[in-house]
C-alpha cells in the first residue's frame, strides 16, 4: 500500500535506482510517465504516482493467440491493482501501457467502468479519465476485465495523476510544422510521435478540430499541429502514405516549454498517368463502427494520399464533398460516392452512385438477383467483391465448400458477375497473404475478367491505416481534385489497375503491351519487364512472374532500403527486372507480384491478420500487377485456361487415354480445368487403368490434376 503523499518520493526511487536493472517498462515510465525526475514544479510532482511499474501478460482464453506468446505464461485472464489512496472531488487521471489489444478489455475502477483498452495491437500509452468521486478514501481497485474472444495482451505500467486529463497531458507543448521539400508548400500528413521505447505516445492536440488525434498520431490536413505531451523523450515521424518519404526527429521536453520542428517530405514515389484510390473506405458517422467521424476521414484521406476515395459506408451513400471543404482538404482528390451492401452471404462494393438513389436491398442473397438489384441503378459501373475469405454471419463466401480454388468454379452453381475483388485488403489481411491472389487467378483461369484490387476497408483513424492497402487507377492524374470518374472507372473494368500494399510493380511485354493490354502479333520469344517501385523506408526482396496463375520466373532483389529523401531522383525504383520467355503453346496471362520484408516501424506498420487462421504471422509488403493478356495461338483474341479445356474435352472427349496424352504440351492450369470436366462426366481418378495413364502424362497435367483432386477430398 502506498500514501499519497510519499509519491514523489516513491516515483523518484523507481526511476533513479531501477537503470541498472529496470525493464523496458520502467524506461518508458522514466521517460514519458516519471513527471517527478524531469524537473515538475512541486506541486505537479505530488499530483504524479506510479501505481505499479511492471507489464503483465494477460490471455483472456486458454490457447496463444500468436506463436511469440507460446512460450510465455500469462499472469492470467484479468489484472487487479490494489492501492490506497483518498476521496477526490476532481477529475483525475489514468495512464497505462498495452500492447496488442484486439478486443474489448474493460477497464474498472473500485467495481465501475472507466473505459477500455484502446482497440489496437501497437504498443501505445492510453489515458483514462477518472470522474470525480471515482477515488475513495482508503482501499481502491483498478482492474483490466477480460473479453470472450481469445486475446493475448501486455499491458500494466499504471501511473495515475490527480490532475484532469487535459491538464495532465498539456505539460509541455510541440508545434510541428511540415512542407513539401521542393515546393515548401504545407502538407496534409500523419504525424506519428512515439516514447524512449517506441510506445505511441499520450497526447492531445489543442483546441483545433481539423485535425483527427490518437494515442500517439496525428492526421493534419495543413501539415500544422500544436500537440500537447506529459514531459519526456520522444521521436516525431511525419509520413504522406505510400508515395512519399519518412521525416523523423528525436526531442526532447520539459515541464512547460515548448519546442518547434520543422519537418520536410519529399515525394518518392512517381506514379504518372494513374491515380491512388481507396475502393472501401468508411466513417464511423454513417456505418457506427470504427471510429473515424467523417471528419476525421476526409482529413486522414489527404494524410495518406488517396486521390480517388470511394465512400462505402453500409447501407448509406456518403458523400465527403462537404467535409472536404470544412476541413480544407477539397483539393487533394475527389470523392466518390459508393455503397457496401452488407448481406449476409457477402459483402459487395459499388460505385459510383448519386446522391439520393436507391440503397441495394441487403436482404437479398441470392447473388444474380443481388447483382441485377445493384446495378438497377443506373450510375453504378463497378461492382467489388469484399473480402472473400472472411467469415460473417457464419458465411464465408469462398469457403471450399463454396469455391473451388484452384479452378475458380462457383460451387453453389451459378456464374458470377461481380467486376473486380479484394486481393488485399489492408484491414482484413489473410495468415498466408498471397491466398487472395490464388483465388483471383484461379477465376481468371476459370474465364471471368475480374479486376483484382487493392483496399484498406478503414473504419478506423489509426487501429487500421485508410489507404494502406490502395490501387493504383490508369487516369489522368494532373488535378487530384477533378478526376475523370468515368475514365477510371472504364479502367477498372479493363483492369488497368496496380494493386499496393507498399510496393508498386509494373509490367510490360515487349516494349509496347501494359498491364490491361491484350499482347497480339508476340514472336517466338516474348520480352518481359517488370519494375518494381517504393518509398526509401519500405524494401523489396523478391519480384515473381506467374502465367496462367503458375509461377514461371522469380528474382531476388538486393536490399534497397536507402535514406529518406534518397528515392526522388529514381521515382521510387527498387528493381527492374527482364525475362526472356518462349512463346507458349496456348494464350496465358501474365502477372508480376512483388514483394518485401513487412513494415513494423509505428509510422506504417502492416495490421495482423483480421481473421488468422494461424498463430504464426510475417508480415510482408507486395505491388501486384494485374494481367498482360497473351494471345500466344494467333487468334487475335483471348482465351482461357476453361476454354481451352473445354475444347480439348469436345475434341477427344473425357476419356483418360485420349484427353491426357492431349494435354501434352498445354500448362498445368488447364490441365487443372481438364480434371474438372473429367470429374464431371464421372471419371473416377483412383481407377487402375487412369492411374496409369495419368503416370504416363507429362508433369504438368500430373500437376493440374493433383491440384484439383486436392480439391475433390475436401468437398
Amino acid at each position: 500500500m502506498m500514501n499519497l503523499k510519499s509519491a514523489p518520493r516513491l516515483v523518484c526511487s523507481v526511476v533513479s535506482s531501477a537503470f541498472s536493472r529496470i525493464t523496458r517498462s520502467g524506461v518508458a515510465l522514466a521517460f514519458v510517465l516519471g513527471g517527478a525526475c524531469l524537473g515538475l514544479s512541486s506541486q505537479a510532482a505530488e499530483s504524479v504516482r506510479v501505481l505499479d511499474g511492471k507489464r503483465y501478460h494477460l490471455r483472456s482464453a486458454d490457447t496463444p493467440e500468436w506463436d511469440f506468446f507460446e512460450a510465455k505464461k500469462p499472469h492470467g485472464p484479468r489484472l487487479e491493482i490494489r492501492f490506497s489512496a483518498e476521496a477526490s472531488a476532481r477529475e483525475a487521471t489514468l495512464f497505462l501501457y498495452q500492447d496488442d489489444v484486439k478486443q474489448d478489455w474493460r477497464v474498472e475502477l473500485n467495481g465501475k467502468r472507466l473505459g477500455s483498452l484502446f482497440l489496437m495491437e501497437a504498443p501505445l500509452i492510453h489515458t483514462l479519465t477518472i470522474p470525480p468521486g471515482g477515488l475513495r478514501d482508503g482501499d481502491n481497485v483498478l482492474t483490466l476485465v477480460p473479453p470472450k474472444p481469445n486475446d493475448d495482451i501486455m499491458a500494466g505500467e499504471l501511473q495515475l495523476d490527480l490532475r484532469p486529463t487535459r491538464e495532465a497531458l498539456a505539460q509541455t507543448t510541440l508545434e510541428v510544422r511540415v512542407t513539401d521539400a521542393v515546393s515548401r508548400e504545407p502538407l496534409p500528413c500523419r504525424i506519428t510521435i512515439v516514447n524512449g521505447q517506441g510506445a505511441l505516445a499520450a497526447l492531445q492536440a489543442g483546441a483545433d478540430t481539423s485535425l483527427a488525434v490518437r494515442p500517439g498520431i496525428v492526421y493534419t490536413p495543413d501539415g500544422k499541429a500544436q500537440i500537447r505531451l506529459p514531459p519526456g523523450r520522444y521521436t516525431a515521424y511525419a509520413t504522406r502514405g505510400f508515395e512519399y518519404g519518412l521525416a523523423a526527429t528525436n526531442v526532447s521536453l520539459a515541464i512547460n516549454e515548448t519546442r518547434r520542428i520543422d519537418l520536410q517530405l519529399t515525394r518518392e514515389v512517381a506514379t504518372p498517368g494513374f491515380v491512388s484510390c481507396d475502393t472501401h473506405v468508411h466513417t464511423f458517422t454513417h456505418s457506427r463502427h470504427g471510429d473515424a467521424i467523417i471528419e476525421e476521414r476526409v482529413v486522414t484521406l489527404a494524410g495518406e494520399g488517396i486521390e480517388l476515395p470511394i465512400a462505402t459506408d453500409h447501407e448509406y451513400l456518403a458523400d465527403y464533398t462537404e467535409a472536404a471543404a470544412k476541413t480544407g482538404v477539397s483539393r487533394y482528390f475527389t470523392p466518390v460516392i459508393g455503397c457496401e451492401t452488407t448481406t449476409a452471404k457477402g459483402h459487395f462494393n459499388s460505385f459510383p452512385i448519386a446522391s439520393g438513389s436507391r440503397v441495394p436491398d441487403p436482404r437479398v442473397v441470392d447473388w444474380p438477383r443481388l447483382m441485377q438489384s445493384i446495378r438497377s441503378n443506373p450510375d453504378v459501373r463497378v461492382v467489388v467483391l469484399n473480402h472473400p475469405r472472411n467469415i460473417h454471419s457464419n458465411f464465408q463466401p469462398f469457403a471450399s465448400t463454396n469455391f473451388n480454388a484452384v479452378t475458380g468454379e462457383n460451387k453453389r452453381g451459378f456464374e458470377f458477375s461481380f467486376d473486380a475483388i479484394e486481393v488485399a485488403n489492408s484491414s482484413a489481411l489473410q495468415s498466408d497473404l498471397r491466398l487472395g491472389f490464388y483465388d483471383w487467378l484461379a477465376l481468371l483461369n476459370y474465364g471471368y475478367r475480374v479486376t483484382a484490387v487493392g483496399s484498406s476497408d478503414g473504419h478506423d483513424v489509426s487501429r487500421y491505416i485508410v489507404g494502406q492497402g490502395r490501387s493504383y487507377v490508369q487516369c489522368e492524374d494532373r488535378d487530384p481534385a477533378r478526376i475523370n470518374v468515368a475514365g477510371a472507372c472504364e479502367s477498372f473494368l479493363k483492369g488497368r489497375v496496380l494493386v499496393s500494399l507498399g510496393l508498386l510493380t509494373q509490367l510490360r511485354v515487349d516494349g509496347k503491351f501494359n498491364v490491361g493490354d491484350l499482347a497480339v502479333g508476340v514472336g517466338d520469344q516474348i520480352r518481359i519487364e517488370a519494375t518494381v517501385l517504393g518509398p526509401s523506408w519500405v524494401n523489396a526482396d523478391l519480384v515473381e512472374l506467374f502465367a496462367n496463375g503458375v509461377k514461371i520466373r522469380e528474382q531476388g532483389i538486393e536490399a534497397n532500403r536507402r535514406k529518406p529523401g534518397a528515392g526522388i531522383e529514381s521515382g521510387g525504383l527498387k528493381a527492374r527486372v527482364s525475362w526472356t520467355i518462349p512463346r507458349p503453346k496456348h494464350d496465358v496471362h501474365l502477372v508480376a507480384i512483388a514483394s518485401g520484408p513487412g513494415v513494423s516501424e509505428p509510422y506504417w506498420a502492416i495490421a495482423r491478420p483480421y481473421q488468422p487462421s494461424s498463430p504464426v504471422w510475417k508480415p510482408r509488403v507486395l505491388g501486384a500487377t494485374n494481367p498482360i493478356w497473351i494471345d500466344a495461338d494467333g487468334d487475335g483474341k483471348f482465351t482461357s485456361a476453361r476454354a481451352y479445356a473445354q475444347a480439348l474435352v469436345e475434341r477427344h472427349g473425357p476419356v483418360p487415354d485420349k484427353l491426357l496424352p492431349a494435354l501434352g504440351g498445354y500448362d498445368e492450369a488447364i490441365a487443372a480445368q481438364a480434371a474438372s470436366l473429367m470429374h464431371r462426366a464421372g471419371i473416377q481418378f483412383l481407377d487402375a487403368e487412369v492411374e496409369r495413364e495419368l503416370r504416363e502424362a507429362s508433369h504438368a497435367t500430373q500437376r493440374g490434376i493433383k491440384a484439383f483432386l486436392g480439391t475433390v477430398s475436401r468437398d
